[in-house]
């Protein structure tokens, strides 16, 4: 019988089509990100006055500064602020080229279940980086300009630099950003068997003091960054769990309305 390459599976292509796919992607990733990056660029300085508002919003009216000590330190403040924002520009693109490219090796049912994981993932780091940018920011800043003052007859003064300002509204951003992705990490690990809601729900206690070591090893060193970390995580942790027996609620039935259609199907018919 005559083999035929119309025969093969389409969705099982070999090796070398798949790496250039996969170097088409990203290539297509990384141009979104350039140009993302140019368009920011363009906008640096609003971007940046965007950033330093929860500074200056910190200090007393009228008062406050950056300064930079260093003189191409601006220049790299804001090519930093470019790529940042310019990858969140591009994010889209990203992640529609990151779908597309693992979509096709997915059946209809897994495509399903990893559609809203992939979509609830910016929206969780948003909601995180704008706790983050309205909340979090201003507290701590406040709390860190408390201790201007003075100290043997000399006056203490905050003069924060531009790049190290830039490097700890980074630092808030991403750690909140990123910690608010737990629900998304913990269903997905749920749905590939390797932990279960009983398992997690018994290691409550020790999720708890997990939560408290990263907020205080990911935010900086002021309680009230901690505290407004930590408890957000706990709750999108007790959220998780109650998705996680919806989960298995829906699959307890559906597996039992299989096993009902199947002892259908094999019942003997009456004569």
């Amino acid at each position: 019988m005559a083999f035929k390459i119309s025969d093969l599976d389409e969705t099982q292509a070999p090796l070398l089509d798949h790496l250039v796919e996969l170097r088409t992607r990203l290539m297509r990733s990384f141009v979104a990100l350039m140009v993302g990056f140019a368009i920011c660029l363009y906008f640096a300085d609003p971007i940046l006055g965007f950033l330093v508002q929860p500074l200056k919003a910190a200090f007393p009216e009228g008062q406050g500064q950056l300064i930079f000590t260093k003189l191409y330190e601006v220049f790299f403040v804001e090519l930093k602020v470019a790529l940042f924002a310019g990858f969140f520009v591009s994010f889209p693109i990203i992640a529609n080229q990151l779908w597309a490219f693992v979509a096709p090796g997915l059946y209809a049912r897994e495509k399903q279940a990893f559609l809203p994981f992939l979509i609830a993932t910016p929206i969780l780091f948003t909601a995180g980086a704008a706790l983050a940018y309205f909340v979090v920011m201003p507290t701590a800043f406040r709390w860190f300009l408390g201790f201007e003052g003075s100290a043997g007859g000399l006056a203490i003064e905050a003069l924060p630099s531009a790049g190290d300002y830039l490097g700890l509204v980074m630092q808030f951003i991403l750690a909140f950003g990123i910690s608010f992705l737990l629900p998304v990490l913990l269903l997905l690990l749920n749905r590939a068997g390797i932990v279960s809601r009983a398992q997690l729900s018994a290691a409550r206690r020790y999720v708890v003091v997990g939560v408290v070591a990263l907020a205080a090893v990911v935010t900086p060193p002021d309680p009230g960054s901690q505290i407004i970390l930590a408890i957000p995580l706990l709750l999108l942790f007790e959220g998780s769990l109650v998705l996680m027996r919806f989960q298995e609620r829906k699959g307890t039935a559906e597996a039992a309305e299989s096993e009902s259609s199947a002892g259908k199907e094999i019942a003997p018919s009456g004569d």
